[in-house]
């Protein structure tokens, strides 16, 4: 006798992929045919809270700028792997505390790395 467990039906994920990407590709073509088509010059300018544009808006950004940003968002992403640890802390006794020891670790030599590289300087 054959095992039932293993033939499983698909078609309800099936349907509920062909659903979904109906649903994008309706919305995309209605989006374009709905959508208005005045073009004016004011309506192209660039608009930054009500104070008027001037000169070109594609200017330079230094590389620091972009650096900043992503080292903030990788060392928040870093601390927000704490939160489950400090709701956990309890259960997971001393295996958790190793855990966490050496993430902390590899997170401070991550950040004494860019620290060293001059990642934290504005201007050099």
């Amino acid at each position: 006798m054959g095992d039932q467990s293993h033939n499983i039906n698909y078609l309800p994920l099936l349907i509920q992929m062909i659903v979904a990407a109906g649903f994008v590709i309706t919305t995309l073509i209605a989006t374009h045919l709905l959508s208005p088509r005045i073009k004016s010059k004011v309506k192209d300018e660039n608009f930054e809270c009500g104070i008027p544009s001037t000169g070109n808006a594609r200017f330079p950004v230094s590389v620091k700028y972009f650096m900043t940003a992503i080292l903030f968002v990788l060392f928040d992403v870093e601390v927000i792997f704490f939160y489950p640890y400090a709701v956990n802390f309890y259960n997971l006794k001393l295996e958790g505390l190793v855990a966490v020891i050496m993430f902390a670790g590899l997170f401070l030599v991550g950040f004494y790395y860019v620290l060293k590289k001059g990642g934290f300087e504005w201007e050099k």
